[in-house]
């Protein structure tokens, strides 16, 4: 042997072999040391958080497939002659469209196209100004449900007059500009935009007070619109300027059938139907809905169609259990019908109803497939009944695990990987969430108004939270509303947790669970003193609360574990104080990152270290640590998937500092972002379940789970690659976790010391272009893709442009 090559380190010579035998020089060059252990990663990484936000629960995993399923919803608005409405309440009150708050409501004027031109209108806000904005939209296309669901241009003044804003929605809020203004919310002001196709303008009562250009060509043409984001507002005096003409926009209107506006009524034949919407002495809630058949023949009632009417989806022989409670006179025929009710597919006659509410059970079973079935309730005879609380749900293996859940959904985040997953979010903040709401018999837990959705339902609350992470395997995590009473959160810890001789252990064995859930992590509200800035008396109050609720808690059951949701400002001069007041009694301390940027692991990585270093300074002995309880952002495509991936580098790189990290949102239905936030990784439709690409990446991840990370360095391809080393406990198995955040392809050499021979190694790699997604028709077009590599501890590999990419070498 050469002597020469006796002083060259195996391991060196080997990437050396494998570089010329790839052919060619590195763009970087990743070495590990397998030896070195740095740190552990928390087995609790691969997190979600799921809340009802985008209808993810409520229309999603909680398998009710009646939405308005209590009748709470009002009527719908009345028919305009040219306008449609996307959601909300308007009403024309002479020559005032009057507006109710609603998180991006708009309506539509249908006739009129405008390119170039202006739009004009005269607003004020009632209710002393309060709420977000409202205002025009331009340019309008494609409208929908939902707040980003159209494209146009936005042009809004704040409900405190203090700004106004520009920007454009294309299925998302892109701001454009902003400008500052000073008037009164009581009186009127005159909002006005004008466009030439490039130049924008806004006008605040007749003074320019914002230009800017933009030439986007989806947006040149289109219809004009108003709209409110959280305001109550009125409108008049609206005008259109477009080709050569000007006008001003006339609102007429028929009213509307008098039905829960979730719910449509329908008529065969000759029979003569009568409809009211009734408040009061309802079944559950404020409201129920008489059907009335008058005279005539035929048939006479009203359908439901489930989440934003797509229909209720069913196989030829599934079979659906139901209830719903009735009182009135007649007898009162429930189905499940096409979409048009001309087919019937299944039927049962329910009889014996009376002056009292009664409950009626019922089961259909399909008799055809159709992805767009209705629900039905009528009568085929004179009579009039009352309904309330409708429940439909799937049975058998359509259930997860024998849970009113949808399996397909549920077993969705099984087969992700989930180790974690937290109940929270900004729906925790609203006076009605109360837990001892959500306990018992889902036909009596009352309706709420929710912050996510005015009339939410509690047919899935804590508990069943709960119950559906112990059929999965996830660890849990809720959060509570500061607001709880001390007593109810000590009776909620002994209903959770405390032993069946106790007083609420008692009832929660009747409601049929006799065995404690064990609850380990309760989280004290929720982005807590984030809504109106960083205000020392919130902090405070926070503060007050949190030590009412740690001590009920505690004085029930010691181990629990509370997490501080008071918002992280490492600036603010609150933060050290808070800290203190909580030092010793919470053991986390939440934190909500943004994940939707290629650079977000690397920002991420500095804000904790700073929380490291701020809680150490103000208590070297604390144990106070972190946990991510959302990690946020607006994507659900390869972008997102890097984000969250250097994000979970920067966790693995932190150690024991942090508890989870939980993506948001664990779910999201297929095109629905009500609110801005369309950050799913799981999405589904009525009949279909797929993952997004950050799906995957978790999945991916929690594969390859390694407890231990290891020295790792990379050379070359600055600001590109982002890398962790990870290795299981007898350093048998060794992970490389790598992103490429760059638009180029890379060829990386690898080289990793401190582990015996390696007898396999592979790699498995999710890649595509930044704004790539999967869709109901290609659900697996972003998703791993593995191969064998050679059997080498140093060898060079090829990584993609915008990629994450994993290494595994086995001894």
């Amino acid at each position: 042997m050469n002597r020469s090559l006796k002083k060259i380190p195996l391991a060196a010579l080997c990437a050396a072999m494998a570089a010329a035998c790839a052919g060619g020089a590195t763009d970087a060059t990743i070495t590990v040391d397998a030896s070195k252990v740095e740190g552990s990663v928390t087995p609790w990484l691969y997190g979600a958080c799921i809340e009802d936000v985008n209808h993810e629960i409520y229309g999603g995993l909680y398998d009710q497939r009646i939405f308005g399923e209590s009748f709470e919803e009002p009527v719908p608005n009345p028919l305009f002659d040219d306008c449609s409405a996307y959601e909300g309440e308007w009403q024309v009150a002479g020559d005032e469209l009057l507006c109710a708050a609603h998180a991006g409501a708009k309506l539509v004027y249908d006739p009129l196209e405008m390119a170039a031109g202006e739009v004009e209108t005269e607003l004020k806000f009632t209710r002393g100004g309060g709420g977000d904005n409202a205002g025009l939209l331009a340019g309008v296309s494609e409208p929908g449900n939902g707040a980003d669901n159209f494209h146009g241009y936005e042009i809004s003044l704040t409900a405190d007059v203090r700004k106004v804003v520009l920007g454009k929605h294309k299925n998302n809020f892109t701001p454009i500009a902003d400008a500052a203004v000073s008037c009164d919310p009581a009186q009127w002001n005159r909002l006005g935009f004008k466009t030439d196709g490039r130049t924008l303008q806004v006008f605040l009562n007749g003074a320019c007070v914002l230009r800017a250009e933009d030439d986007d060509p989806v947006l040149a043409r289109g219809r004009v619109a108003l709209r409110t984001w959280n305001s109550e507002a009125r409108f008049r005096n609206v005008k259109v300027t477009a080709d050569g003409a000007s006008r001003k926009l006339v609102f007429r209107t028929t009213p509307a059938v008098q039905v829960s506006r979730q719910w449509d009524a329908f008529s065969t034949g000759g029979a003569v139907a009568a409809y009211r919407h009734e408040v009061g002495d309802a079944y559950n809630g404020a409201c129920s809905q008489s059907v009335e058949f008058v005279s005539g023949t035929g048939t006479v009632g009203i359908a439901n169609a489930g989440l934003n009417r797509w229909g209720i989806a069913m196989r030829k022989g599934q079979t659906f259990e139901g209830r719903l409670y009735l009182r009135g006179s007649g007898d009162v025929v429930v189905a499940l019908q096409s979409a048009d009710g001309t087919k019937e597919y299944a039927s049962q006659r329910i009889t014996g109803i009376g002056a009292a509410w009664k409950k009626f059970p019922f089961e259909l079973t399909a008799a055809a497939a159709d992805g767009d079935a209705r629900f039905a309730l009528y009568l085929d005879r004179p009579g009039r009944v009352q309904a309330d609380q409708v429940t439909l749900m799937s049975t058998g293996e359509d259930r997860f695990r024998g849970l009113p859940l949808r399996g397909d959904i549920g077993q969705a985040m099984v087969d992700q990987g989930l180790t974690f997953l937290r109940y929270g979010g900004t729906m925790i903040n609203i006076s009605g969430y109360r837990f001892k709401k959500m306990i018992g018999d889902r036909d009596k837990r009352p309706p709420y108004h929710g912050h996510w959705y005015r009339w939410s339902t509690n047919g899935f609350g804590i508990e069943d939270f709960l119950q559906f992470c112990e059929k999965a395997g996830f660890t849990a995590a809720f959060a509570v509303n500061i607001e709880e009473t001390p007593q109810d959160m000590a009776d909620m810890i002994e209903y959770l947790n405390g032993p069946v001789t106790s007083e609420w252990g008692r009832r929660r064995a009747e409601n049929g669970h006799p065995e404690p859930y064990g609850v380990k992590y309760i989280g004290i509200g929720n982005e807590e003193v984030l809504f109106n800035g960083d205000r020392a008396d919130e902090y405070d109050h926070y503060v007050e609360r949190f030590n009412l609720l740690h001590d009920a808690i505690k004085g029930k059951d010691p181990s629990v574990k509370l997490i501080s949701t008071a918002w992280w400002r490492a600036d603010s001069p609150s933060m050290e104080r808070t800290f203190r007041a909580l030092d010793g009694k919470a053991d986390y301390w939440d934190y909500h990152p943004w994940a939707d940027q290629l650079a977000s692991g690397r920002e991420v990585e500095a804000e904790l270290r700073r929380m490291r270093e701020l809680f150490l300074r103000w208590n070297p002995s604390t144990t106070m640590k972190c946990a991510i309880f959302e990690e946020n952002g607006n994507r659900h495509d390869m972008q997102r998937v890097l984000g969250h991936v250097t994000l979970q580098n920067a966790v693995r790189r932190m150690g024991d500092f942090v508890l989870t990290s939980c993506a948001a949102n664990a779910l999201q239905p297929y095109r629905q972002n009500d609110n801005g936030w369309d950050q799913g990784q799981v999405f589904f439709t009525p009949s279909q379940v797929w993952g997004m690409p950050p799906y995957y990446a978790q999945q991916m991840a929690a594969a390859h789970h390694r407890p231990l990370t290891v020295g790792c360095g990379v050379e070359g391809a600055d600001g590109v690659l982002d890398v962790t080393a990870t290795r299981s406990r007898e350093a048998g198995s060794v992970v490389l976790h790598i992103a490429n955040t760059g638009a180029e392809p890379l060829r990386v050499g690898l080289r990793v010391d401190g582990m015996g021979k390696v007898s396999q190694a592979r790699m498995v790699s999710l890649s595509g272009d930044l704004d790539a997604v999967n869709t109901p028709e290609e659900p697996r077009r972003i998703a791993p893709v593995g191969r064998e590599l050679p059997a080498w501890a140093a060898q060079t590999v090829d990584i993609a442009p915008y990629s994450y990419t994993i290494v595994v070498l086995d001894e």
